[in-house]
């Protein structure tokens, strides 16, 4: 299953939201926040490697290489958060009335631009030991639920209750 075109939308719109609320969260500016840099893709359009089938999303780290003595570590990055429509999709009609696509997308994306921050800001190395990605992971359900608390939405916050961190929103960083 894929995203349709107002499924393509939704996501789009979460991400705005989302980078919105989480620059105000972390007390970034507007334009700070373009300094973090990051696509998103959704199933259509990921690489094999990019395709996971126990998360909604996956956050890749890409190394853009400038001549051969550029360090892995000076080297230009981005990230992709690879959004897996079709976890998120069976997610939905699995759930039946009770979780909407759109405040389960606003907490995956909300979710995935804490790990990009975090990373960005040095709070942890994204090749770091396993141990410690599942402790980020936990840090960043809590700062995601932190970054949505405010929003006055029942939907959203149903989404929070039946995918806390007992539940995997995103797959371990790679």
């Amino acid at each position: 299953m894929y995203f349709n075109a107002a499924q393509v939308s939704l996501a789009d719109n979460a991400f705005r939201h989302a980078e919105k609320l989480a620059g105000s969260y972390f007390r970034i500016s507007p334009d700070a926040m373009k300094a973090h840099n990051y696509d998103i893709r959704t199933l259509a359009f990921l690489d094999q490697h990019e395709i996971k089938t126990h998360a909604f999303a996956h956050l890749c780290k890409y190394h853009c290489q400038q001549g051969e003595k550029a360090g892995r570590e000076q080297a230009p990055h981005f990230y992709r958060i690879c959004l897996q429509d079709n976890r998120i999709l069976d997610a939905v009609d699995r759930a039946g009335p009770f979780i909407k696509l759109r405040p389960l997308l606003l907490y995956i994306a909300a979710h995935e631009l804490v790990h990009v921050i975090r990373f960005d800001s040095g709070h942890i190395d994204f090749d770091a030991p396993l141990a410690d990605k599942q402790r980020e992971e936990e840090k960043v359900h809590e700062i995601t639920r932190d970054v949505l608390r405010n929003l006055a939405a029942p939907e959203l916050n149903l989404v929070m209750e039946c995918f806390s961190s007992r539940y995997q929103i995103g797959d371990l960083y790679q």
